[in-house]
């Protein structure tokens, strides 16, 4: 068993009796600030995720969508602004110890991997947490590096020029070399 905390969007769904309907994660107030804090975001303003799951003979599948409203901070000024997310997914969660050996991450095994391997989560015991899956699924879907509205402009506070802007005599000679 590992020892990773809690998470702080827990959906314990029991193996027996799959629900034949969609199962809807949807977070809470204080899930989202504790993944927002997680995530390094400004605040998540909504998160909801709607999932079928389908028991099959090696794994539970489980497809559906993801919708996240975020602020997430610019990476050049750090202000806020607002992302709309929006995530397909395709899980397979696998039996403790029933994943190919070849596909774990170790850092020496390279797999190509095709869909029907894609994003196999372990579960151990008689239930699966799709919450955190749900939560991981938005932690890859934000963009580490995203730039907001008034990006350019912090540019351009902090002294950083933008391509074809530079000055003194090597700028001037490189733009000389570029015309015709």
């Amino acid at each position: 068993m590992n020892d990773l905390p809690p998470s702080e969007l827990e959906r314990l769904i029991k193996i027996k009796g799959l629900p034949a309907e969609p199962i809807i994660v949807e977070a809470g107030a204080n899930e989202r600030i504790a993944l927002a804090q997680r995530f390094g975001l400004a605040s998540i303003e909504t998160l909801r995720a709607s999932v079928d799951v389908e028991q099959r003979p090696s794994a539970i599948r489980a497809t559906g969508n993801l919708t996240a409203s975020i602020q997430q901070l610019c990476a050049i000024s750090g202000e806020e602004f607002p992302v709309e997310v929006k995530e397909t997914l395709d899980l397979r969660f696998v039996e403790e110890g029933l994943i190919d050996p070849a596909l774990r991450e170790d850092g020496e095994i390279e797999v190509e991997l095709d869909a029907d391997n894609c994003d196999e989560i372990e579960y151990s015991g008689d239930a699966f947490d799709l919450g955190e899956a749900v939560a991981q699924t938005l932690g890859l879907a934000i963009d580490p590096y995203a730039e907001g509205p008034n990006a350019d402009e912090a540019r351009k506070k902090a002294g950083i020029l933008t391509e074809g802007e530079q000055e003194g005599p090597l700028a001037d000679m490189l733009r000389g070399l570029t015309k015709d």
